[in-house]
């Protein structure tokens, strides 16, 4: 184990340059647990937020099961980014969808059917981007974290998000004038709305 850590200290260029790497992960860490106490302290007195009441007929007592169908649709829509969690890169699940569609199918149903999600599909590959070109590289505040799921994690919540949105569209449970997240909405009919007021 002894002979581990020098080499993995080596390749870092040495113990001080991984006490800094060490110095810097706490920073982050550190600068993020008080940006996330800060948000939830300025929001502590903010008002509750209010609903509208909706109709007693609408109820989502359960989500549809899946077809193999729906997956195989899913799987060919997704665009070819991978992340560094999957398994296989998208072309490839794209081209074996065929053959893994069913097993797919299994998982998500059972998924849907206990209402929990796999732990492997909670896990993110994080990256910090810096916000601006322009900003200090050296400052963690001037970066952000972008969180990647693995793709099959991506596949199933896009097949439970359209259920929602089918469910709310049909039940009339959508605000009129949310544009966001729904098709044939966007934010050019909403400017169209305000300027025609």
């Amino acid at each position: 184990m002894e002979q581990y850590k020098e080499k993995g200290a080596r390749s870092f260029g040495g113990k001080k340059k991984e006490r800094t790497i060490i110095k810097s992960l706490k920073t982050s860490i550190y600068y993020f647990d008080d940006k996330v106490a800060g948000v939830r302290s300025a929001t502590a007195d903010a008002p509750p937020p209010s609903f509208t009441s909706t109709s007693l007929e609408a109820s989502l007592s359960e989500f549809q099961p899946m077809t193999d169908d729906q997956v195989i649709a899913a799987v060919r829509a997704l665009p070819d980014k991978s992340c560094a969690l999957d398994p296989l890169p998208t072309t490839q699940l794209k081209a074996v969808v065929d053959i893994i569609a069913p097993f797919l199918t299994a998982l998500f149903n059972r998924s849907l059917s206990s209402g929990t999600v796999p732990e492997a599909f909670k896990a993110a590959y994080i990256t910090p981007r810096l916000k601006k070109p322009d900003m200090d590289p050296a400052d963690v505040r001037s970066y952000r974290p972008i969180s990647s799921l693995s793709v099959v994690s991506k596949l199933l919540e896009r097949l439970v998000a359209r259920q929602l949105l089918d469910y709310l569209t049909n039940s009339g449970l959508l605000p009129r004038l949310q544009s966001a997240y729904r098709v044939g909405h966007s934010t050019e009919t909403a400017v169209l709305k305000v300027l025609s007021d």
